[in-house]
């Protein structure tokens, strides 16, 4: 059961930001541990220092803080996974915390994943525990159906719902039936021809109109090999603009479009499933021009 619309709450966590014709409510995320303090405690209670020994509890820990970008963490979880360390040995799960490690430069994880393979398959459940629970919880009661559908789908396509969350409510503002001037429809705004190139048939239908949004999503980070910036711009103006313009186009919309996206997900990089398509050919181009 969703917890009823609560004005406090709403006063507390709740920012409506209009622009564009566009609004969102931003729910500013509740504080939380730091990663290297959630770390400690997770190697403690691996170790069992001073405490029962509890693998599974230790690796939830290590999981938060992976989730905040602690590179020692991502490899921790490696190398649990990768040796059986408390718990039945799984490569493939060792592969995406490799995977992750390695794209922060850690010196072991690149080895490791040589060993392991490269991951397959859906994001570890772990990383969205606490994902968008935050928005769902303050979210107007009118909304919340909807903003809830799109947490639960979320994972199916490897999409922290944080994003999935920041893209619709910027989009529409969580309306289903919200059509703009372009004829961009639902919930994730699809133009026609988003809409025909992942299969949506029924665009004001929320929960077709979230699974094709959260499939160009997927794609486009697959794309732009897991660059948010670089997503939501072209979420926003096409991947075509984005590689012409070799970064996000010098649109006035589309720079306030990755700005709101990116107060409410503040992760530069996002996992993303390689095999869905090839990178943009203009990405290290694009790279070189960001550094």
């Amino acid at each position: 059961m969703l917890p009823a619309f609560n004005s406090t709450l709403i006063a507390r966590f709740l920012l409506i930001v209009s622009l564009g014709g566009c609004a969102f409510a931003q729910a500013a995320p509740a504080a939380e541990k730091s990663a290297e303090s959630l770390r400690a405690e997770a190697a403690r209670l691996e170790q069992g220092s001073g405490t029962s020994r509890n693998t599974a509890q230790a690796v939830k820990l290590y999981c938060q803080a992976a989730d905040q970008g602690d590179e020692k963490a991502q490899f921790r979880l490696g190398w649990i996974y990768a040796n059986g360390v408390g718990l039945p040995r799984d490569d493939n799960m060792a592969a995406y915390f490799f995977g992750m490690a390695a794209q922060q430069g850690h010196p072991q994880a690149e080895r490791m994943l040589r060993l392991v393979g490269r991951h397959q398959g859906p994001t570890p459940e772990c990383l969205f525990d606490t994902e968008g629970k935050d928005i769902v919880a303050n979210t107007p009661a009118s909304r919340q159906k909807v903003v809830a559908l799109i947490t639960r789908l979320a994972p199916e396509y490897g999409i922290y719902p944080r994003l999935a969350l920041a893209i619709a409510g910027t989009e529409s503002a969580f309306n289903p039936q919200a059509v703009s001037p372009k004829n961009a429809q639902g919930l994730m705004q699809l133009i026609p021809e988003t809409a025909e190139r992942f299969n949506v048939r029924k665009p004001l239908d929320p929960e077709q109109n979230v699974r094709g949004g959260l499939a160009y999503l997927r794609w486009l980070l697959a794309y732009f090999e897991g660059n948010v910036t670089l997503a939501a711009a072209a979420y926003n103006a096409g991947e075509g603009a984005v590689d012409r313009y070799t970064g996000i186009p010098p649109y006035p919309e589309t720079r306030a479009y990755v700005g709101r996206i990116l107060q409410v997900f503040k992760k530069e990089i996002h996992p993303f499933d390689a095999s869905i398509t090839a990178p943009s050919p203009r990405l290290g181009r694009i790279v070189l021009k960001q550094t």
